[in-house]
């Protein structure tokens, strides 16, 4: 089982006890994303401490009116690791008005250019922002995932342009049903599974710190919801990481 998006620098714990629980619940590969340069850094020095352990590396759309968004060059050093596997996660936020809607598209379509110069896949963040997601990366001819699915307004684009699209501790929630219900939609090759740690815990964890080991959590929900067998949908999505994320 892989967990395809956590956040191992922003945990309370050490990443080693993270990781060692998460190979402990079965949990044997680990997306850990960078959310700024400094960010970026910290999660290329746990993936390179750890077996199993890949780093997705951008500027979060929250800090598109910063300093932080000029550090592109930067950015694109760091990504030339062999263990960065995707650009972002990257894109669009209308719900938490950390950054104006200008500097996001920019910062955003800078993204865009990385990934397709880089040749490597695109971690994509959307939250209240649909149209303008789909509008921005309409262009796009690389690898997209929608981490942490939670607009089922974008789930037509989605599935029309064959994006992976991953779903975090949210879609357990009770009132989640929507969320369920795109979820049994997604084809079998572009589902995957994330914690999207240390937020979002699963519903029977709900307000803990969350962590790697409890995407198994996640990936029982989505079984119930798809009528799959865990073990097969587990191991489906294994599969679909590594193509989605070019892994070893």
């Amino acid at each position: 089982m892989i967990d395809t998006h956590a956040h191992l620098d922003a945990c309370a714990e050490p990443a080693e006890a993270l990781v060692a629980r998460a190979y402990a619940a079965g949990v044997t590969r680990i997306v850990t994303v960078g959310t700024g340069i400094e960010s970026c850094r910290a999660a290329l020095a746990v993936a390179d401490a750890h077996e199993g352990v890949y780093a997705a590396l951008g500027i979060d759309p929250h800090q598109a009116s910063s300093p932080e968004a000029g550090r592109l060059d930067e950015l694109r050093a760091l990504l030339a690791h062999p263990k960065a596997v995707a650009v972002g996660e990257t894109g669009l936020d209308g719900f938490h008005h950390f950054a104006e809607p200008a500097d996001q598209r920019r910062l955003f379509e800078a993204h865009l250019a990385l990934a397709e110069e880089l040749g490597k896949p695109l971690v994509v963040h959307s939250r209240e922002a649909d149209a303008e997601t789909a509008a921005a990366l309409a262009g796009f001819a690389g690898t997209v995932v929608l981490h942490c699915f939670s607009q089922p307004g974008l789930l037509a684009a989605a599935l029309e342009r064959g994006y992976y699209v991953s779903f975090a501790g949210n879609v357990t929630y009770p009132r989640a049903a929507e969320l369920r219900e795109a979820a049994a939609r997604v084809p079998a090759d572009r589902i995957l599974a994330e914690t999207d740690s240390p937020y979002l815990a699963p519903q029977r964890l709900r307000g803990q710190p969350n962590e790697p080991a409890n995407v198994v959590r996640t990936l029982a929900v989505l079984a119930e919801a798809r009528g799959d067998d865990p073990a097969e949908l587990a191991a489906r999505i294994d599969a679909n990481a590594t193509a989605a994320f070019y892994l070893p």
